[in-house]
């Protein structure tokens, strides 16, 4: 069993330059913190596996297939594989949590764009 404590995953996190940070990765899964500060942009693309964000702390709003939706602490949100999506309008830090099923890029023929690039 591997248990994950958001605090220390947070801490871990600020010790580095990048804006995400796998902590668990298995064949069907993969879960990291994605953390983008208030102005920032979000530079990531379409990825090649369904994902799940659950909002731990901030406020923004993400762009999903060209719809926009506000977002804040508590807030899921599920894209599909495949499909264009982003945070903007970041008005408070945000702290997310980000489950890809697979694991991220498994499936992909391409692993440059994955979000631990970032």
């Amino acid at each position: 069993m591997d248990i994950f404590q958001l605090a220390q995953l947070q801490a871990k996190h600020a010790s580095t330059q990048k804006l995400y940070n796998e902590f668990l990765r298995v064949p069907t899964l993969s879960v990291g913190l994605y953390v983008l500060p208030a102005g920032a942009l979000d530079p990531q693309l379409p990825h090649s596996e369904d994902e799940v964000y659950i909002v731990q702390s901030g406020q923004a709003t993400i762009q999903v297939a060209g719809e926009d939706q506000p977002v804040s602490a508590g807030s899921i949100i599920f894209v599909a594989a495949g499909v264009d999506h982003r945070f903007h309008s970041i008005t408070e830090d945000l702290s997310v949590l980000v489950f890809f099923a697979p694991a991220e890029y498994s499936l992909a023929k391409d692993n440059t764009n994955s979000l631990d690039d970032l």
